[in-house]
């Protein structure tokens, strides 16, 4: 997922204007997309790649179109520590959303009881993009959590998970690592990143089945399927779908989220696996009850 520095003036392509459900399966009642964004119209300087706006609205008909309940935002990059355009999102629509912020080390409490006011559940970090937050006070990150009743949540690779295994092993909370690890598809399942990867999630990681279109080689993202099939072998009740929209930072051609979808069946062939992944894994980590 390395967006370039030649790419923060070409602004991104646009979503798909007309997802659709999933044509190989039907998604359950209470169904969550655990990773979307929205974006308004002000950015930081330092970021890496620019987006076309993505509203909160835009989103929920995303949302409805593809038969999905609910719904978590995830702070982007663009946006740096300036969570308002996500927080007025989620605010709008607190039955059906909730936010995975973004904030400076030297965070106030006022802030944080704020964001936890407004439907935040945990905190992101980001080792990828410009205008993200990395590694460097990851215990600081962790009392924060530690005392919201927060979890973790890191945009990173592989390699980065290989380099901090040792460090990610001392987290007192719970922790996610988006899109798969952003592996490398050509290096195999054998690759000892990747083994790495799963040794993490045996011990406790949680995973976001997300990102298949940024990194398949494959036009139906089919190279993907044994990656995601060990990770849920791994661990079954922490492993969450997300469909990643609008797609930021991509400029191949833009996935439809039910075709994203439709990897489930072959991602986790056994029904009640899949559905513990939409539904069950996801409330637990979220915070959503479904009636």
């Amino acid at each position: 997922m390395d967006f370039g520095t030649d790419k923060v003036d070409q602004v991104c392509p646009a979503p798909d204007p007309a997802p659709h459900a999933p044509r190989r399966f039907a998604l359950p009642a209470g169904a969550v997309d655990t990773h979307a964004h929205v974006v308004g119209h002000s950015f930081v300087p330092e970021r890496s790649y620019t987006p076309p706006p993505a509203s909160a609205g835009q989103y929920l008909s995303m949302l409805d179109a593809v038969g999905t309940t609910y719904g978590v935002l995830v702070q982007i990059s663009v946006h740096g520590t300036d969570n308002t355009v996500m927080l007025e999102a989620v605010e709008g629509a607190r039955n059906r959303l909730r936010a995975v912020a973004v904030v400076a080390p030297d965070v106030d409490d006022r802030t944080l009881a704020h964001l936890q006011d407004s439907g935040v559940v945990g905190l992101r970090l980001n080792t990828l993009s410009g205008g993200g937050i990395g590694l460097d006070q990851l215990a600081r990150y962790d009392a924060i959590c530690a005392e919201m009743g927060w979890h973790l949540q890191f945009l990173t690779n592989t390699r980065h998970l290989a380099a901090a295994a040792a460090n990610l092993r001392t987290l007192t909370v719970p922790y996610v690592v988006d899109h798969m690890g952003d592996f490398d598809v050509a290096a195999g399942v054998d690759a000892p990143e990747w083994t790495q990867f799963l040794k993490l999630m045996a011990d406790g990681a949680w995973a976001k089945l997300s990102g298949a279109f940024r990194m398949a080689r494959t036009a139906d993202y089919s190279d993907t399927i044994p990656f995601a099939q060990s990770l849920i072998e791994a661990a079954p009740d922490r492993c969450v779908w997300g469909s990643d929209w609008p797609h930021v930072g991509f400029w191949g051609q833009m996935p439809n989220v039910g075709t994203l979808l439709d990897l489930l069946p072959d991602w986790a062939p056994d029904p009640a696996t899949r559905e513990a992944i939409l539904t069950t894994n996801a409330h637990r980590l979220y915070g959503f009850i479904h009636p």
